[in-house]
This record gives C-alpha cells, sequence and structure tokens, in this order.
C-alpha cells in the first residue's frame, strides 16, 4: 500500500481515533521533512495515545528543525498532563541532544512525582552528555527507585566527569548484581586509577556476568 503526504494528513484530522493512529504510524512512510510538518498536528491531539505515538517520532523528525523541534517538545515536557507523553519529550530531548533544554528538564525532574518521567529525564541527559546534569544524576543515585539508580549509574558514566566515582563506589556492593554491572560499565567509562581499582575488586564478583564485565573492561 502507498501513501501520500495528502492521505496521511486526511487520517491525522479525522474524527476516528483508529484513523488518526494509523496516520502516525504512516508518517513513517514518507519523506521526513513532510512527515515533521504533519506531525505536528498530532501532537495536540486529543487523545494521549496519539499524542504518544506522536511525540515519540520527534526523536528522530525533530532533526528537521531543531529549533521548532525544541519549542514542541518542551510544551510537551511542561504543559502536557499525560506522564507518558512528557516521557516521550524527554527521550526524544535526549535522542536530539538538546542541552539548550537542560533547565526545563531539570526544572520538571525537580517538580514532577512521576518515576517514568523521572526515569526519562535521567537517561535523557546522559544521553546528552551535559555538564550541568552532574548533580542531578547525583541526586538521581538517591532515588528509592533502583530502575532511576541504574540509569543514573549509566549517566554518570557517559558524563565522564570523574567526581563520579565516589558515588559510584558504594554501588559495587549493592545487592543486585545488575546494578553492579552497570557500575562496571560506568568506571569503565571513567576510567581513572581509582575506577580500575574497583573494577579489579568486581572481577570476582560471585555473578559471573558482573566479573567477566569487570574481566573484559581491564583489557580494553
Amino acid at each position: 500500500m502507498s501513501f501520500t503526504p495528502d492521505s496521511v494528513k486526511q487520517l491525522l484530522i479525522s474524527e476516528e481515533l483508529g484513523d488518526r493512529l494509523s496516520g502516525v504510524n504512516q508518517l513513517r512512510q514518507i519523506e521526513p521533512a513532510i512527515a515533521f510538518e504533519l506531525v505536528q498536528t498530532p501532537i495536540k491531539d486529543k487523545d494521549t495515545r496519539v499524542r504518544y505515538a506522536a511525540v515519540s517520532q520527534m526523536s528522530s523528525l525533530g532533526e528537521q528543525n531543531l529549533t521548532i523541534s525544541q519549542e514542541i517538545l518542551c510544551e510537551c515536557l511542561l504543559q502536557d498532563p499525560e506522564p507518558d507523553v512528557q516521557a516521550a519529550a524527554a527521550d526524544a530531548m535526549g535522542a536530539l541532544k538538546m542541552t539548550q533544554a537542560f533547565d526545563d528538564l531539570l526544572q520538571v525532574y525537580q517538580n514532577t512525582p512521576e518515576w517514568l518521567v523521572k526515569l526519562s529525564i535521567v537517561a535523557a541527559v546522559g544521553e546528552m552528555g551535559e555538564p550541568k546534569a552532574f548533580y542531578l544524576l547525583e541526586d538521581a543515585l538517591k532515588s528509592d527507585n533502583e530502575l532511576i539508580q541504574t540509569i543514573a549509574i549509566s549517566a554518570l558514566g557517559e558524563l565522564g566527569n570523574l567526581e563520579a566515582i565516589p558515588l559510584l563506589k558504594p554501588f559495587a556492593i549493592h545487592s543486585d548484581w545488575q546494578i553492579r554491572y552497570r557500575v562496571v560499565q560506568a568506571l569503565h567509562r571513567l576510567g581513572s586509577s581509582e575506577a580500575k581499582q574497583i573494577i579489579a575488586q568486581l572481577t570476582k564478583d560471585e555473578v559471573e556476568q558482573v566479573a567477566q564485565e569487570a574481566k573484559l573492561s581491564q583489557g580494553s
């Protein structure tokens, strides 16, 4: 089946929810520059699923115009009533490395009660490599949500600030082996002598996956 911009546009403005969802999916089949213009309609749709599907596509379509994309995504992050849509906006900001939006991400992180939104923001600022994110990630390590902690550990590795090593060190003996595994990866990226010492200890980890990852880190 072939899709045209006009046929997709008609689906996006249909009264039928199924049509609008189908239209958002079909945006992937048309030229990105045209899809970028069209996606701005479903981003404001009354249905959460449509908005979520549309915002999720901004991770790639947003490259067409980063200035407009940042305006759109910031509005979704700050004003959309649904956490899923806010989280998708943060994901897209991270993918597009919108470091200029960091203050908005920080504001939402500090004020939202939604763990999913916090998680997406932690992942986004790590992906951006924004140095100002260090203190946000330090706070995320104190979360009582282990998934947020895990993503923060990885993000600190990506950030490359050696001040993260003392923060990561306690997690090298965490009860969850998957967190210890992420610690090895983060410390390997940071690469200081202190990081290497902690990795050396983890080569003796009781869980084979952790020990193996530590040994591989030593050899690369």
